[in-house]
């Protein structure tokens, strides 16, 4: 993943605390690494676990840029080979199945044109919902990759499907989308198969 710039969401449920071991494991592959938070996502884990770990500023306000002066999501989106959504929450999936850009993340991955991988996370019965699969449906049908979820314990105290994946499974699928570009990363990096 050397010298690929990687846009990674987080939104807001309690397997955002998994984010942090992605961010690092990108960052540690040689991958420039740009966070955007849900408000929600920041009441689960703080911005500078992130920018700690990335050396960059993490961005969660659409009306607030930090860098990019013509618009953060625009500016973001351009910058980015991929994007990663982890995790994906109810609201994450259902804002970006119906198109909606009511924040800065939703916005950001209206302008982004590359892979955008999705590691759903939530309870069980939330992930059962017809209305959930109907909005994992059309983002499948999108062009969206879905990572998991998975089975097992849930923070509700339940075990079931809705387990986000495991971070160490969702930096493979990175790498592997990352291989199937091919080519330079835009940050001018050369990259070696994206594996490293």
């Amino acid at each position: 993943m050397r010298g690929r710039e990687i846009l990674l969401g987080v939104s807001g449920g309690v397997a955002a605390y998994k984010a942090a071991a992605v961010a690092s494991g990108l960052v540690q592959a040689g991958a420039g690494v740009s966070v955007i938070m849900t408000p929600s996502a920041t009441r689960f884990i703080g911005a500078t676990t992130f920018e700690a770990l990335t050396g960059r500023p993490v961005q969660s306000d659409v009306f607030s840029p930090r860098e990019h002066y013509q618009g953060e999501h625009i500016g973001l989106a351009r910058r980015a080979d991929l994007a990663i959504v982890s995790p994906a929450t109810a609201q994450t999936l259902a804002r970006l199945a119906h198109g909606l850009a009511d924040d800065l993340l939703s916005t950001t991955l209206l302008c982004f044109t590359g892979p955008v991988l999705l590691a759903p996370a939530m309870n069980c019965e939330m992930w059962a919902k017809a209305s959930v699969q109907r909005n994992v449906t059309t983002l499948v049908d999108d062009g969206y990759e879905m990572i998991g979820p998975g089975e097992g314990w849930l923070s509700c105290g339940q075990v079931g499907a809705g387990r986000m994946a495991e971070p160490d499974d969702i930096l493979e699928r990175i790498a592997a989308s990352c291989a199937s570009l091919g080519g330079v990363g835009e940050s001018g990096g050369e990259v070696d198969g994206c594996g490293s």
